[in-house]
């Protein structure tokens, strides 16, 4: 049940009127009901990945927080087993099956919904434990709903139980300023997902489907994706964090204007927030505080001095996170190569801060300096669709001929998706650039510390129920329709 479908916003409807009507003390078993037919909606049986997640976690966690250390690793174990297990078998079969030695037939697994988002958080809620960072949930209903609450099932964002627990114990009362900025978010994830990324996409899939004939687009194409990556996801993370505003559950935030960013590393403390932490907290920070990796750190003092020896272990950390950051994004070659390519380059960075620090104290440059700072800005966002390459490719002999190949001919054409129609094409592209331009505005406004949502919340009812109608009407008009789910849907 896609978030852009008629069903879901009747769900959407019945699960906030029945939410406020009902006691307090119901609030959770509702949630937790309309979660679990949410989820069964995709197919029946795939709740049972849901529950398998749920349970090992839960009872991990009991005796977890007891300090039993198997008590973690066994469900660590198991649940990124099972997501390893089909996310990984076909390439797995695939490359047996490329040495020639024996055929097996390839397997096909149905990737159930969500499942990398509430692993990570059933995980995350299982460490917190281990860790002493928050208190185990004795109640399993309650637990099972902060693993499944509906709108954040598909493509997070990723929760922390201490914060997220707290959210939804259902003692909030009604507000309807609550229920003004949820609807506001929803009907502009609708316009980012429904008008520019699915328009993008026309363009994105024409590109890089024929990229063997269609040579020169490839700036083209990299740049429609990069329209349509982060519409797409921003857009569905906006609707996630609507429909829970309006029944008063803060959701995480999971983007800050990406695009905006100086640097690789800041790129990443604005996009996919709540991978990046989770990343940070569950991963790197292990790493780093490792008696290995402290070996390692002295190791490299001796070797490259203070400065250098210190920047070393701390790119070695931030290469096998994003190594760990391909992985997660899929099992072919070209997603391990995007996330090494920006571990890589942060972590070459990270070497050179020094350096860099003493250049521009040598030629007067400061980090306030605006044209220093579009500098950083437009640098980082020709690093980040370079990696966009790798990310939408099918392949890394795909990314690198359409990087090459970009540089030669025209760099543009309004046409390409239908070159007989030019009145479609011109149809499909004016909401692109006239989105783009909304979005770009408000990014702006929010960038300067505006809150765009609490002044548009603050208007007169009647102006903001017709301008809440007039976006799902521009939607319904100009949007694609069968414009496809989430991009981040199945991850």
């Amino acid at each position: 049940m896609p978030f852009t479908s008629l069903a879901f916003l009747i769900l959407t409807a019945v699960c906030t009127i029945v939410y406020y009507c009902i006691p307090s003390s119901c609030r959770r078993v509702w949630l937790l009901l309309i979660s679990c037919l949410y989820y069964m909606a995709g197919g029946p049986l795939l709740i049972l990945y849901l529950l398998f997640a749920a349970v090992t976690t839960y009872v991990g966690g009991r005796y977890a927080s007891r300090g039993y250390k198997a008590a973690v690793v066994i469900p660590l174990v198991l649940d990124f087993g099972v997501l390893a297990f089909l996310k990984y078998t076909p390439l797995v079969v695939s490359l047996l099956n490329s040495l020639r030695i024996w055929s097996i037939p390839v397997p096909r697994f149905v990737i159930p919904l969500g499942i990398s988002f509430y692993t990570f958080q059933a995980v995350g809620y299982l460490l917190d434990v281990y860790w002493k960072r928050c208190e185990e949930e004795k109640n399993f209903g309650h637990y099972l709903l902060f693993v499944g609450f509906f709108p954040q099932l598909m493509q997070g964002p990723i929760g922390r139980y201490a914060v997220l627990s707290k959210e939804l114990a259902g003692t909030n009362t009604f507000s309807g300023e609550a229920v003004r900025r949820g609807l506001i978010r929803i009907s502009y994830g609708f316009f980012k997902k429904m008008v520019i990324a699915d328009n993008a996409a026309l363009y994105v899939n024409c590109i890089f489907d024929q990229y063997q004939s269609l040579k020169c687009l490839g700036f083209q194409g990299v740049l429609m994706y990069s329209i349509q990556l982060y519409m797409d996801f921003s857009g569905g993370i906006d609707i996630a964090c609507g429909i829970a505003e309006m029944m008063g559950i803060h959701l995480s935030e999971n983007f800050r204007q990406p695009y905006f960013a100086q640097s690789l590393t800041d790129f990443w403390h604005r996009w996919h927030i709540t991978l990046g932490t989770w990343m940070k907290d569950y991963l790197f920070y292990p790493i780093s505080l490792s008696s290995w990796m402290s070996r390692f750190r002295k190791t490299s003092r001796k070797l490259f001095g203070k400065e250098l020896g210190r920047a070393v272990p701390v790119g070695a950390a931030n290469l096998i996170v994003f190594f760990a950051v391909g992985v997660w994004h899929g099992p072919e070659l070209h997603f391990l190569a995007y996330g090494l390519y920006h571990g890589l380059i942060i972590a070459v960075s990270g070497m050179l801060t020094g350096p860099f620090r003493r250049m521009k104290k040598r030629f007067g440059i400061t980090d306030q300096s605006v044209p220093f700072q579009a500098f950083r800005m437009a640098r980082t966002f020709v690093l980040v669709n370079i990696s966009w390459f790798l990310d939408r490719s099918g392949s890394i002999r795909q990314a690198l001929v359409m990087f090459k190949d970009s540089f030669s001919g025209k760099l543009f054409s309004l046409t390409v998706i239908s070159p007989g129609n030019p009145h479609y094409c011109l149809t499909r592209f004016i909401p692109i650039a006239a989105g783009c331009i909304i979005v770009l505005v408000i990014s702006i406004l929010k960038e300067r510390k505006k809150d765009v949502l609490k002044a548009a919340a603050s208007l007169p009812s009647a102006v903001l129920i017709a301008g809440i109608i007039a976006v799902f009407l521009l939607t319904a008009f100009f949007g694609v329709r069968d414009g496809g789910g989430f991009i981040y849907a199945n991850f």
